[in-house]
């Protein structure tokens, strides 16, 4: 049974040391952070990319919430900042959101910050946002580094117009369905993925996606910083030699303007993950939306289809 997080002391970082931090051994004042929640950008792996602004609130604040108290320390034991962590992530935020808007209420400044990035990009804040602004507590944002950004702006393709997609599914068949799905939406696609599924994602990316550009963008802002720009085809072909050690962002072109449609295969897995949990005419429906293709021709291979599934689970080898 895991134990209640405990009540947050926002009285501590007032009777300790003057606020401040320091930076190349200069040490400098902050005032104390302004009562409400600071929704701080950290760094995504250089440490030198933290901004002035957020060095002031990390260090002016009653309390920074983060997901993993040692992660945090190495940023703020590198600014040699005297700070109140305390943990808020996905598996202790229902027991812990409460104690933080109990601190609020009692006119706190607790800074909320993740790993690294801007917060609330695929981790659980903004639940904490939502009852702090519904509490009516003050929320700051102060941007900074982003990965989702970062990536956009050194894989050389369009960005007038993206969407992010977090991390895609990690079994095969449910992910195939979703890039099914991304391939249709005019925008340059952005997504995580991690070392160890990296190369299965590139090559059901060039089955579904084809020819696109795209870059792989591994440990930006580190010291092992790599990225790869290609088609997507390309890729796929070199992905065995792959370094698969480390974060990664795809970055994927929109679709061209004569790319409608869909591909048989690609329709095929559309219309397979459908059947799995829907019926031949909802299959069939949101099929027609995604691939471009005349409803007759998707019905009658959805037909075909859910008659060769039902022939495999009876064990049915089609001899008389």
């Amino acid at each position: 049974m895991r134990a209640k997080p405990a009540p947050i002391n926002t009285t501590e970082a007032a009777d300790a040391t003057p606020r401040g931090f320091s930076i190349d051994a200069v040490r400098l004042t902050a005032p104390k952070a302004a009562a409400g929640l600071h929704l701080v950008a950290t760094p995504i792996g250089n440490l030198g990319d933290i901004t002035l602004r957020a060095l002031q609130t990390l260090a002016g604040v009653d309390v920074i919430a983060c997901e993993d108290t040692r992660i945090t320390r190495r940023l703020t034991e590198r600014y040699d900042i005297s700070a109140q962590l305390k943990q808020y992530h996905e598996h202790n935020a229902e027991a812990a959101r409460p104690r933080i808007l109990e601190a609020l209420a009692a006119g706190g400044s607790i800074a909320l910050v993740s790993d690294a990035g801007t917060p609330l990009i695929s981790d659980p804040g903004y639940k904490l946002v939502r009852e702090a602004c519904a509490a009516g507590h003050a929320v700051y944002a102060l941007p900074g580094p982003s990965s989702v950004l970062a990536a956009l702006s050194v894989a050389a393709l369009p960005t007038d117009r993206f969407f992010f997609e977090g991390f895609l599914p990690a079994k095969s068949a449910a992910r195939r369905s979703r890039l099914t799905e991304l391939a249709r939406i005019d925008a340059t696609l952005v997504m995580f993925e991690s070392g160890n599924r990296v190369q299965d994602t590139l090559a059901e990316l060039a089955e579904i996606m084809g020819a696109r550009d795209a870059a792989i963008c591994r440990e930006l802002t580190k010291l092992h910083e790599e990225v790869s720009r290609a088609t997507l085809s390309e890729l796929a072909r070199k992905a065995d030699g792959l370094e698969t050690r480390g974060e990664f962002v795809l970055v994927i072109a929109p679709p061209a303007a004569d790319a409608d449609v869909l591909t048989s295969d690609a329709l095929d897995d559309l219309l397979r993950a459908q059947l799995a949990t829907n019926s031949v005419k909802d299959a069939v429906a949101h099929a027609v939306a995604l691939s471009g293709r005349p409803r007759r021709e998707v019905y009658a291979r959805a037909l075909e289809l859910a008659k060769n599934s039902r022939k495999d689970l009876r064990g049915d080898d089609g001899e008389d």
